[in-house]
């Protein structure tokens, strides 16, 4: 059996053949003969800068370990991560539709694909590489398209952002998407950091094989391909109504993501339940790269054994939390808008993260009754303010603090749209003045936390409206949309996920749930 010895510290500069051996001898401590197999797990320490740790959890195998043995050396037996297919006995009247290539919808017709369901998958937006193209040409002309962007398209909105899968959810089949991304192309040691990243430029080509391998399984994928309706019977879809014709689908998947705003309106004027959610806006906040490595790393700051710093911060000012989110260190500030009029940002990093700045969301939670319309409200004010044709209004930490918007970014310079579209702007016309209050009140607290994050010439640029859903489309315990025996919302964007992992996830769920239900294709 394989068991996990966990928390071993060590200075960081140490070889990690040292938390074998300390796994090894701590587990014969416990009277467990054990031998070392690799690490499983590996953070960072550094509350204390000038001695900084790696915390390790390391694989061990044994063939005979008790449970108490186990907690003496604090360790845990290995939990298994394979994913086992139930399948079930109805019929499918026509291929399962997967509406969404994102995370979850990419998971689940993975998984769907591999088990003989040939789903096929319908994208509003376009493969990688045309969607690419788009992005560029957006930044070169400042023209969007609205149906092909940060947010739509192959991969979904996490692949133009740090290919950040780090989760909260304590699940042992997050190794399994770890897994799975390693072999479609992610870098090996996502499977040993802490916060593990692929970077936009891999998960680029991770996207791609993914579609590749759901296709010669029989799969297809429809990009340029919006869901414009649902035909019904009784409780059941029957078809689709697509930008490309009707389509049969036997089951139908709902993927679509936290910005397809027109499938949500489109769901509660069809009877579907639909509640509110928490959400949060804000900014995205850029310091040097150096800088903060230096605030975090002092005298070890720029050794790639710790790669580029990382921060995650929150406060709460009465009942309402600021945070740190998506942190993109060595990265740039996305515009990520997907409706005309409105200027929304976002950050990215690729796997090297060796960009000048370093960037993350600053936001601060909030509970309305229409949250689609206060994410609508603030982007467009967010366009007025920028001066139009999608320019990002920004503004000086300092000024910010202060009150007033009167310098120019100096030492810290926006990299949004590559630094060619901003203007300086008070963020107070266009953020509700709760928010930009509880901002300052974070950026305060941050500033005591990290030195230097208060920096007067640190630069705030807005807006940040899309860090989660704004609903949940509520399900029943064997994931269908309530009221519906066949249609089963997934993700992120039906408000059941926070990230790529979680996504991820919540799609293969999606698919066991399916298979659960119904015999494959191939036995039809």
């Amino acid at each position: 059996m394989n068991v996990i010895v966990k928390n071993i510290v060590l200075p960081y500069r140490r070889p990690q053949e040292e938390a074998l051996g300390e796994a090894v001898k701590r587990l014969s401590r416990a009277g467990v003969k054990a031998k070392g197999k690799g690490i499983y797990r590996r953070s960072v320490d550094a509350r204390k800068k000038n001695d900084i740790k790696f915390v390790y959890s390391v694989v061990c195998e044994s063939e005979n370990a008790p449970e108490r043995a186990l907690e003496k050396a604090n360790a845990v037996a290995e939990l298994e991560t394979e994913i086992k297919a139930v399948c079930g006995g109805e019929k499918l009247s026509a291929r399962p539709v997967v509406c969404g290539f994102g995370p979850a919808g990419m998971f689940a017709a993975l998984l769907l694909a591999e088990n003989g369901y040939m789903p096929l998958v319908i994208e509003r937006g376009s493969d990688v590489e045309r969607r690419r193209r788009e992005i560029e040409r957006f930044y070169q002309t400042g023209v969007l398209n609205t149906e092909c962007n940060v947010q739509f398209g192959a991969g979904g909105a996490g692949t133009f952002s740090d290919g950040k899968l780090m989760t909260r959810i304590n699940d042992p089949r997050c190794r399994y998407i770890l897994e799975r991304f390693v072999e479609f192309g992610a870098p090996e040691d996502i499977l040993v950091k802490a916060k593990p990243h692929v970077g936009t430029d891999r998960l680029l080509g991770v996207v791609a094989n993914i579609a590749e391998r759901i296709e010669s399984l029989g799969g297809r994928i429809l990009y340029d391909t919006r869901l414009d309706g649902i035909k019904r019977v009784g409780t059941d879809a029957e078809a689709v109504h697509t930008t490309a014709g009707d389509i049969d689908c036997g089951c139908l998947v709902l993927a679509t993501g936290h910005s397809a705003r027109d499938t949500y309106e489109y769901l509660m004027k069809n009877g579907f339940q639909i509640a509110p959610k928490s959400f949060s806006v804000g900014v995205r906040i850029e310091h040097l790269r150096s800088d903060i490595e230096k605030a975090l790393y002092g005298e070890n700051a720029g050794d790639p054994l710790l790669g580029a710093a990382e921060y995650t911060l929150s406060a709460h000012m009465g009942d309402t939390g600021v945070y740190s989110f998506c942190m993109c260190p060595g990265g740039q500030v996305m515009a990520a808008a997907s409706e005309e009029g409105g200027v929304v940002t976002n950050g990215m990093s690729e796997y090297a993260r060796d960009g000048v700045n370093s960037n993350a969301a600053l936001a601060v939670s909030m509970e309305e009754r229409d949250p689609m319309a206060v994410q609508r409200m603030i982007e467009r004010a967010a366009f007025a303010a920028g001066g139009g044709e999608y320019r990002a209004p920004v503004q000086t930490v300092g000024d910010f603090l202060e009150g007033k918007a009167v310098s120019e970014p100096s030492r810290v310079m926006p990299t949004y749209m590559g630094g060619e579209r901003y203007r300086v702007c008070d963020l107070e016309k266009v953020l509700p003045h709760k928010v930009c209050e509880a901002l300052r009140f974070g950026i305060g607290r941050f500033g005591r936390t990290i030195s230097g994050f208060d920096a007067q010439d640190a630069v705030l640029t807005g807006a940040e409206t899309r860090t989660s859903a704004p609903y949940r489309i509520l399900r029943c315990e064997d994931l269908t949309a309530l009221g519906s025996g066949n249609i089963y919302p997934c993700g992120e964007g039906a408000g059941y996920a926070g990230g790529i992992t979680s996504a991820s996830l919540d799609g293969v769920k999606t698919a066991l749930a399916i298979m659960k239900k119904y015999r494959s294709i191939s036995e039809n």
